[in-house]
């Protein structure tokens, strides 16, 4: 059995279309600082790191570009989704909505339950859940 205490969550990997469409989204809605980007031109990529804190003691989210991406990306079918906590889930997503962001789940409560939860879609349609904390139970 292996100790928790071993492991740090680092960051979740998404492959993007529009890296400045991304950045903007994670960090104009999202409200996510970008921490740092990386140019690798001799393998045609770039890395960008946006999150909520340095990465040494947050876990923060990889927007990977590929320059000569030859076709769009599938979203894969192990892929679930990030998961955000805010508090007044209902006005955040009115704002994000009146911003142009696609909530294909409006916020409401989840079945069986009384945490309340908004699906939305970043600009490649990858799903983040919106959790609101006032109303979540652990």
């Amino acid at each position: 059995m292996v100790d928790n205490t071993e492991f740090q969550m680092l960051h979740t990997m998404l492959r993007v279309r529009d890296l400045d469409k991304s950045i903007d989204f994670y960090t104009k809605f999202l409200g996510m600082a970008l921490l740092r980007k990386r140019e690798v031109p001799e393998a045609k990529y770039t890395n960008v790191f946006v999150g909520y804190g340095p990465e040494d003691t947050h876990a923060v989210l990889e927007l990977t570009y590929n320059w000569e991406q030859d076709e769009d990306y599938e979203i894969g079918t192990a892929y679930g989704h990030i998961a955000l906590g805010v508090r007044g889930i209902y006005d955040i997503c009115d704002k994000l909505e009146a911003a142009g962001v696609n909530i294909p789940r409006k916020p409401g409560p989840v079945k069986h339950g009384t945490t309340h939860i908004a699906f939305i879609e970043d600009p490649d349609g990858y799903k983040i859940e919106i959790v609101d904390l006032d109303t979540r139970t652990i």
